[in-house]
């Protein structure tokens, strides 16, 4: 079983990148594999922290893993765990690991370089590149979340000649300029800091291969243009401008698919209006309703709800429905409906009407043609 991210990092779960970071590099050199040589173990636990790393410093890996915990990052993997391919923060490596593990102030060098120790992440054919897609979804499939099917034209393995590129299979030939790596490496050496420089190899475009007789359909490219139907899973809370990561989804590259992000939007409601996790409305009703009080139906999320307007109620007066609100994406829970009462007054009345409104008043002992705002206010004082 996996342990918790934040337990592996000795860090609280409001912690900081800054705070993050810093407790990384603490324990990669207490776990780094060539401070520890021979040792499967700090080598398993190198991984370990890597892993919690990636996750913790991505912030939507971050707010997958927090709502769901490891089941929420099993596409973000492949759903074959963490590699060491998987890895996106190299930047950062460089920045923390550059002066550590590079030489020491004797000369000996822990690493051939930054790269070294995973393996040559960066040798080998590009990936394809990463595509988006956006999904509009009302906002009542905020509450239960939604299974939608988005369309994506992108790059795909070419059906004819399976993404070689030639025309057999005899016709692809190993780049002899970067013997297959798809990169071409230079090292320099400045007395104890050794500078890896990695570019892409000029003669094969980065697919470590040449073609010399392309394939006809897709011309040796490798690959062709298609449609297809992606079916993408969105969970309860989610707000406009959320994105989501599915690995493998983008397009197809010499080093394998690259990812595709789906951006959400959120349609406005017609009578509610979300902030955070709440909701809001206003509320329309009589002057006869609020002075003899009623019930009143509202519409919600998930079907409608029944508000008791109490006699006497005042205009602006706010009634709250509990958990009538919208999700939390991370801490889940839900938010409140929250309704404010406006009181219509008729723009128009009859004669008999206004006749009615006169004999009411005089009820309450007001002159409606006479006595002024200024007149109560001063009978006040």
């Amino acid at each position: 079983m996996n342990r918790d991210y934040y337990e592996v990092l000795g860090i609280p779960k409001n912690a900081t990148q800054e705070e993050i970071k810093r407790a990384y590099r603490r324990l990669a050199r207490k776990y780094h594999p060539d401070v520890n040589p021979n040792k499967t173990e700090a080598e398993e636990k190198f991984k370990e922290l890597s892993e919690a790393y990636e996750v913790l410093m991505d912030s939507e890996k971050r707010q997958m893993y927090d709502q769901y915990g490891h089941e929420g990052l099993r596409s973000s993997f492949g759903g074959r765990g963490f590699q060491w391919s998987d890895f996106s923060h190299f930047s950062d490596l460089e920045d923390l690991f550059g002066s550590v593990f590079g030489s020491d102030i004797f000369g000996r060098g822990f690493g051939n370089n930054i790269f070294d120790m995973f393996g040559g992440r960066r040798r080998g054919p590009p990936r394809g590149v990463d595509i988006q897609a956006a999904v509009e979804i009302p906002l009542e499939d905020v509450v239960t979340g939604v299974e939608k099917e988005v369309r994506v034209t992108r790059k795909e393995n070419c059906p004819q000649c399976g993404g070689t590129g030639g025309k057999t299979k005899d016709d692809v030939k190993v780049c002899p300029e970067c013997n297959g790596t798809g990169q071409v490496q230079k090292v320099a050496q400045h007395a104890f800091i050794r500078t890896v420089n990695i570019t892409v190899c000029g003669r094969c475009g980065g697919r470590g291969k040449i073609v010399e007789h392309p394939c006809e359909k897709c011309r040796g490219s490798g690959f062709v243009t298609k449609t297809k139907k992606i079916s993408v899973r969105i969970p309860p809370g989610v707000e406009s401008g959320t994105r989501f990561r599915m690995s493998g989804e983008g397009e197809a590259g010499p080093g394998g698919r690259g990812d595709l992000f789906v951006i959400i939007r959120v349609k406005p409601h017609p009578f509610l209006e979300r902030r955070g996790n709440n909701l809001y409305c206003e509320l329309p009703i009589s002057y006869a309703q609020a002075a003899l009080g009623t019930k009143v139906q509202i519409p919600t999320l998930s079907s409608s709800a029944e508000i008791t307007i109490p006699p006497g109620t005042q205009s602006e007066s706010v009634f709250r429905l509990r958990g009538q609100g919208v999700p939390s994406l991370n801490y889940g829970g839900k938010g409140n409906l929250y309704c404010k009462v406006r009181i219509k007054v008729p723009e128009k009345l009859t004669a008999e009407q206004k006749e009615l409104i006169e004999q009411l008043a005089g009820t309450f002992n007001e002159n409606i043609e006479e006595l002024s705002f200024m007149d109560k206010l001063k009978s006040k004082i």
